[in-house]
């Protein structure tokens, strides 16, 4: 968030798309076999982000700005930065990677075509972290729309029908977004020159708003637009719940790690960086955002209500949560703007532990909708364990991570003058305990359910040990074993561990929350 020409020239943007950029265009050349040099590849590459993030963290934090720019046709050029607000979110994509990427090879094992999947899977992270360091709007669009692209071979991954149904509205609805994106960049490019990135906005556009407000107007509406797509802002947001079809990882991706994120990402950045907050208020359009956002977040919690289908539920839960960034961005607070910031790692760690969560149960026990899970907490504790802390933590409750970001929002909105703010918060939080605390009673108190569901496989319906029960399934040799393969059960452990000490540690040095709190002190001028 720091103006580019105080910036030091560097390669390191450069090395940290080619982390996963290089690993994806080996993967593409592997055989199928070559499982061991494929999974090295991803998490060497994973491992290699997550690191050069670790250290670049204090730098940025003591104000240190890499930039990295090249000419490509007379006025557009490509630009890379590194400062707080990019590394921010190049460490929520990286650290999610890292994990999913764990969690995708143990649930992908042994399917078919593997080495187009994760090929495309460290594209898509590439993609995500290109759009984090985007220095202009130019850039950002590139790889906006790079990330649409690489994202639908994923969706459609399974090759069914009903998968490739989903991709083509997942694919419909970015492209269209895509289009008023570059519309909206086209168009104030052409009015005010290369757009690039300045804390509180940049001073030109601010000039050309005030010769000609209703076309300043009509581009701040268009590029809302175009990333309120991939943000899943009501009415845009039908193609989430449908793109569910994908397996359980890239679900997790959409929904923690790039797609929702990017968008979320993307309304910060116009709002804040490139017309400034004080400017957006002028044109009326910061208070459209915060109805938009604040209708998306009723609307998403109310829908989840409605839906047996685990990942829908899910998905809906996501509508209504992202919108959340929007509505801190919304409001002229920068304690709202920190917790619409946190808000981006806060939710991203919970529902990735969600999504992990669904696809064990799934992949295990074969069990996808919320009806089929009474008791199934005997069988997976550890796994219904990492979902309770993760839903109680989307509902807010203290000390989990939620908490912080919805406090921050709360507080912000009356510092902003806005109470209403508040009352749709507290009707989300109750929407959220409707949808999520019956589930984690059915999960921990309803016996097992011994019938066949409805087109499902079969619960329970055969004697279950005593071991099993209790979550300690018996191996073929007598031996006790994890309730689920490790590669699966630890990612998701671990992100619920962080669901609970993003909360608790809140108030540490270099914290998600601390950095959050730095960047919207920055966003003002």
């Amino acid at each position: 968030m720091t103006d580019a020409p105080l910036a030091t020239p560097s390669l390191l943007p450069l090395v940290l798309l080619a982390t996963s950029f290089l690993p994806a265009m080996v993967i593409f050349a592997l055989p199928e076999t070559a499982t061991r040099v494929r999974t090295t590849l991803n998490l060497a590459g994973a491992v290699a982000k997550v690191g050069l993030v670790i250290v670049l963290i204090p730098l940025t934090v003591d104000g240190e700005t890499l930039r990295m720019a090249f000419g490509w046709i007379p006025g557009l050029s490509i630009v890379f930065v590194i400062d707080t607000f990019s590394l921010f979110f190049i460490a929520l994509s990286s650290g999610l990677w890292l994990v999913t990427t764990i969690y995708a090879v143990g649930y992908l094992e042994g399917s078919p075509n593997r080495s187009r999947f994760f090929g495309f899977f460290s594209l898509c992270v590439t993609a995500t972290v290109g759009i984090a360091m985007a220095g202009n709007l130019f850039t950002f669009l590139i790889f906006f729309e790079m990330l649409t692209l690489v994202t639908y071979p994923l969706v459609a991954h399974r090759g069914t029908a009903e998968a490739l149904r989903g991709a083509r509205v997942y694919l419909a609805y970015t492209l269209v977004g895509g289009v008023a994106l570059l519309v909206g960049v086209a168009w104030l490019t052409a009015e005010v020159g290369p757009v690039e990135f300045v804390a509180g906005g940049i001073p030109a556009v601010a000039e050309f708003a005030g010769r000609d407000p209703v076309a300043a107007t009509a581009i701040g509406a268009i590029l809302l637009l175009g990333v309120g797509v991939k943000a899943a802002l009501f009415p845009l947001h039908g193609w989430l719940p449908i793109a569910m079809v994908a397996p359980a990882p890239v679900s997790a991706l959409l929904h923690a790690v790039a797609v929702v994120k990017a968008g979320a990402f993307g309304i910060l950045r116009i709002v804040e960086d490139t017309f400034g907050l004080v400017l957006f208020s002028e044109l009326g359009l910061l208070a459209a955002l915060a109805t938009i956002a604040a209708v998306t977040i009723v609307y998403g919690s109310v829908r989840a209500l409605a839906q047996d289908d685990l990942k829908k539920r899910l998905a809906y839960s996501t509508v209504s949560q992202v919108a959340y960034i929007a509505l801190g961005a919304a409001l002229l607070s920068p304690l709202a703007t920190a917790g619409a910031i946190v808000h981006m790692v806060n939710q991203g760690f919970m529902k990735i532990t969600l999504f992990f969560c669904a696809g064990l149960f799934s992949e295990e026990l074969k069990l996808t909708k919320i009806s089929q899970l009474a008791g199934v907490g005997r069988r997976m504790p550890l796994t219904s364990a990492a979902f309770t802390v993760a839903a109680l933590g989307m509902i807010g409750l203290p000390p989990l991570a939620g908490f912080v970001s919805k406090w921050a929002l709360g507080v912000g909105a009356v510092e902003a003058g806005q109470p209403w703010v508040v009352a749709v918060l507290m009707t989300s939080a109750v929407l959220n305990a409707a949808y999520f605390l019956p589930v984690i009673a059915a999960i921990w108190t309803a016996p097992p359910v011994t019938s066949e569901a409805e087109g499902a496989a079969p619960r329970l319906a055969r004697p279950v040990a005593a071991a099993e029960l209790s979550g300690i399934p018996t191996a073929r040799d007598g031996r006790r074993r994890l309730e689920a393969p490790g590669a699966l059960l630890w990612p998701t452990l671990a992100t619920a561990v962080f669901v609970l000490g993003l909360g608790i540690a809140a108030g540490w040095d270099f914290s998600p929350w601390s950095l959050a709190q730095l960047i919207g002190q920055g966003a003002w001028p």
